[in-house]
């Protein structure tokens, strides 16, 4: 159908039943993707790498000839890339499907989402390599494994809560498996084990070390022996060493990632307190530069405070590299100590510092704390800037920052001395049961950490990059 359009054009329009007709193609060829999908990944093959000696104990020491194949259970902790996940999630099913049929075993991760990515896509690779037929009915989160006559289900947990204990009571389980255990509420872990009421059932837990007063070091690993109160399980360390898959490249790669804390947690394996300055890698001889990138995106990241300091820094990402090339850093207490009166400044008025901070250069977006509503709202109606909520998880952001120190894809400018002034002062709080920072002296490294954890997430690949939702590689 064809009408004049402006200017003496002729506009051609579609009828309904053309539009219909590509809507049934698109939909058609989007089957077809999805049926080639499935079928590649129903036919994949899982190859498996020669297993090291602590991967065949965790794969072997429930077996009938196994000298400790009565214990109640097994925890292997240690390093990233040790090779944990992959061996205990396989050992956990063989073993249950093994020993038991038509039963019930639970699959706990920190979220169902990361549970899925980071086990269960591997996990039924390498069963369907072994012969097993794997069914998984996702609305249940729910796994049916069968081998020959064998057949039992699998239920996904997700332990991110307080509230996460109540999905699991009720149901009664031949065996739990709890990926990043140290991830969870001990309420999750204690009502998940509670439900282990099977003959025969066991345990299985895998983590990377937190802190040393963390319960469940505390309270399960510490308590490990043959006494009344004592747990009778299994305990194993692995390093990067114990994953035979890994070249020596790759592992070199990953130590040059990690100091302080997170390379004793992260590449020793080791469950370290979090004491001392948060980033002790931050070098000004290598950290600070004396000229900004010629060019790149340009973002704001704010950490907005009224009676706590403001602070804004302006950032070039050029390659891989952010910059952090000026910054506004209001305290109002300091102030009125200086001037004697009322510093406190308005919405409008940390808009115009805002403004100023921006100068000509095209801003992508300015990237601020999710609670900073009012705020929001101010940058919002001026409709100059879009905004972005900042990914505001402390340890995770802290985590990642670090690696991006480390590896060079965070420098900041020598004009920005509230920035270096807080890399000095930011410590952990050593008093804390858990990895807890002192609020003080973190203003501008806060929205640092935004900065980071929101836009810099895009350019981590072949990093070990903390998610919000699991501590695994993204």
């Amino acid at each position: 159908m064809h009408r004049p359009g402006t200017y003496g054009r002729t506009v051609t329009i579609m009828s309904w039943s053309k539009i219909d007709g590509k809507i049934a193609e698109m939909k058609k060829s989007i089957k077809r993707h999805y049926d080639t999908m499935k079928r590649q990944l129903s036919n994949a093959v899982f190859v498996f790498k020669p297993f090291s000696v602590k991967q065949k104990k965790v794969l072997t020491w429930w077996c009938d000839n196994s000298p400790v194949k009565d214990k109640d259970g097994i925890i292997a902790d240690g390093a990233i890339r040790s090779g944990k996940t992959l061996c205990m999630s396989l050992s956990f099913v063989m073993w249950g499907m093994a020993r038991f049929s038509h039963q019930n075993f639970a699959i706990c991760g920190k979220t169902i989402g990361s549970l899925r990515r980071n086990v269960i896509f591997w996990l039924k690779l390498m069963l369907r390599s072994r012969g097993y037929q794997v069914r998984e009915r996702r609305t249940d989160n729910l796994l049916v494994i069968k081998r020959g006559d064998t057949v039992n289900y699998f239920y996904l947990f997700g332990g991110k809560d307080e509230g996460s204990q109540d999905l699991i009571q009720g149901i009664t389980l031949a065996g739990a498996f709890f990926d990043e255990v140290a991830l969870m509420p001990e309420s999750f872990v204690n009502q998940a084990t509670a439900r282990c009421s099977v003959d025969g059932s066991k345990w299985w837990f895998n983590c990377n070390p937190e802190g040393p007063k963390h319960w469940f070091k505390e309270n399960w690993i510490d308590n490990i022996g043959a006494g009344e109160k004592q747990k009778n399980l299994i305990y194993l360390h692995f390093t990067m060493d114990d994953n035979l898959s890994l070249s020596e490249a790759v592992k070199a790669r990953y130590r040059s990632q990690f100091t302080g804390l997170f390379y004793q947690r992260y590449i020793l394996g080791l469950w370290k307190i979090a004491e001392g300055l948060v980033y002790p890698m931050f070098d000004e001889k290598k950290h600070v530069v004396h000229e900004a990138p010629k060019g790149g995106l340009y973002y704001i990241s704010v950490d907005y405070g009224t009676r706590n300091p403001f602070s804004a820094g302006l950032y070039c990402i050029n390659g891989k590299v952010a910059t952090k090339i000026k910054e506004v850093y209001h305290d109002s207490r300091r102030e009125e100590k200086r001037a004697m009166e009322d510093c406190q400044k308005t919405d409008e008025e940390y808009y115009t510092m805002l403004e100023e901070l921006a100068g000509d250069y095209v801003i992508q977006a300015v990237v601020i704390d999710p609670s900073a509503a009012s705020f929001k709202t101010c940058i919002k109606r001026h409709r100059k800037f879009s905004t972005r909520n900042a990914h505001n998880e402390v340890l995770d952001g802290i985590r990642n920052t670090a690696t991006m120190l480390n590896v060079g894809m965070l420098k900041i400018h020598e004009d920005c001395k509230d920035t270096i002034r807080e890399f000095g002062l930011y410590c952990w709080n050593a008093e804390a049961k858990k990895d807890e920072v002192v609020q003080e002296n973190d203003h501008a490294l806060d929205e640092t950490r935004y900065l980071v954890q929101t836009i810099m997430r895009r350019y981590a690949k072949g990093l070990k990059w903390v998610d919000d939702d699991a501590k695994k590689v993204s």
